[in-house]
C-alpha cells in the first residue's frame, strides 16, 4: 500500500468577530468547516485557496498572512490530512454563485460559537482559530511555486 497525504488548503476570513465557516455534507453527516479544499494539479497553493473560498462560500479571498501547517490523521479511516492555512479578507460576494457541491450554507460565528459546536470537521477547524486569535502568522514570502 502506498501511503501519501492529502494536501489542503484552507482560509481563516474574520470579519466583526465573526468566523466565516461552511455547513458541509461529509460521511452522510454534516460538519463545519473553514473554506477548504484540495490542492489541485497546476495550480499554485494561493490560486487553490483563492478558487477553494470563493467555490464554497461565493466570497472572493485575498489571502494576506500564512497562518500554518496543520497534520492530522483522521482516526477511523486512517486518512492523513496535511492543511495549509491562510488568513486574509473578503472582499467581493457574488450572491447568486451556485457553491460547491455537499455546501449546505456558509455561516458567520464568534469564536464561542464555534466552540459549542461538536461539528466540527476536524481538530483542524478549532486549532486554525485559536493560532488565529493567538496572532500567529506568516509572510506568504515562505511560499516558493517554482
Amino acid at each position: 500500500m502506498i501511503w501519501h497525504p492529502h494536501v489542503t488548503v484552507a482560509a481563516v476570513i474574520e470579519d466583526k468577530q465573526r468566523f466565516l465557516l461552511v455547513e458541509e455534507s461529509s460521511d452522510n453527516l454534516i460538519v463545519l468547516n473553514q473554506p477548504a479544499g484540495h490542492l489541485e494539479a497546476g495550480e499554485t497553493i494561493l490560486e487553490a485557496v483563492i478558487r477553494e473560498t470563493l467555490e464554497e462560500t461565493a466570497w472572493q479571498f485575498v489571502p494576506e498572512k500564512l497562518l500554518g501547517l496543520y497534520y492530522h490523521t483522521q482516526s477511523i479511516s486512517g486518512t492523513t490530512y496535511l492543511r495549509i492555512c491562510f488568513t486574509g479578507q473578503v472582499v467581493d460576494y457574488y450572491p447568486d454563485r451556485l457553491l460547491d457541491m455537499g455546501i449546505v450554507q456558509t455561516c458567520w460565528l464568534s469564536y464561542s460559537e464555534v466552540l459549542e459546536k461538536t461539528n466540527l470537521r476536524s481538530p483542524m477547524v478549532l486549532q486554525c482559530i485559536k493560532d488565529y486569535l493567538a496572532d500567529i502568522r506568516y509572510p506568504l514570502s515562505l511560499l516558493t511555486h517554482l
